[in-house]
């Protein structure tokens, strides 16, 4: 399994995904599941997913090998952002259906993945999309700034209860960090290490990234103040009333 999450925010966009793939106790692996493309000083864009290993890495190969090819449209003369994430998802369902008609199947089954697009291209605003399966796709807003693939529950009440549209970039990286060390905590299929991307809204700029793994000083010092954090406002808050279980 996995956990990818991208946040849309007033000034800026976080992305983050993990890296471990899990077939069975005996099968775990690390594999990169977030991809950065672009132009510096002309589009941004970043590519997570989450799925069938196969089908993603399918869609990364061809996507790279339009761009390196220089076809006529690839994620570096698309026009917008949206023809990006319909690219995608033509891709996608390109990629499965290969791999049924192999496979002999008329069933998507094993073969879905999904994917998140997040950038921006020079003169229009930043957009983040998630695109399903079937290839069609939908836009954060303000009133929906973050999406997330894969094992969503274990961190999703961080991010609901700490991120809206107006909050500080490193502010909202800060509680995807925390979001992950939740469901890393919870799941098992969920593991290090994370690959973080932070952009700033119309910079354009490609960010070099980061990797963060187990010995990563400072992920280790938000997880433990957050934890102990944690126990102590239990013990504090208020004892409930005499009665008040019957």
């Amino acid at each position: 399994m996995t956990y990818c999450a991208a946040i849309r925010l007033k000034d800026g966009m976080v992305f983050a995904s993990d890296t471990r793939t899990n077939a069975g106790v005996d099968h775990i692996s690390t594999f990169r599941k977030l991809y950065q493309y672009g132009v510096e000083g002309e589009r941004f864009m970043v590519l997570q997913t989450a799925g069938s290993l196969a089908t993603s890495q399918a869609v990364f190969n061809k996507l790279q090998s339009d761009i390196d090819q220089r076809a006529e449209s690839n994620l570096n003369t698309v026009a917008t952002l949206f023809d990006a994430a319909q690219m995608v998802g033509e891709c996608m369902r390109d990629v499965m259906n290969h791999a049924k008609a192999v496979a002999n199947s008329t069933r998507d089954g094993a073969f879905t993945s999904s994917f998140m697009l997040g950038g921006q291209i020079k003169g229009q605003p930043p957009e983040l999309y998630l695109i399903y399966p079937e290839g069609n796709c939908i836009k954060a807003t303000e009133d929906t700034p973050f999406f997330q693939l894969g094992e969503s529950k274990y961190g999703k009440p961080i991010l609901d209860r700490s991120v809206s549209y107006n909050t500080d970039v490193r502010h909202a990286a800060r509680a995807l960090m925390l979001s992950f060390d939740s469901t890393i905590h919870s799941n098992l299929s969920v593991g290090m290490p994370i690959d973080f991307v932070l952009y700033n809204n119309d910079s354009l700029a490609l960010p070099n990234g980061r990797r963060i793994d187990e010995r990563d000083e400072y992920f280790n010092t938000i997880r433990h103040q957050w934890s102990d954090a944690l126990r102590r406002t239990l013990v504090e808050l208020p004892k409930c009333p005499d009665g008040y279980w019957g």
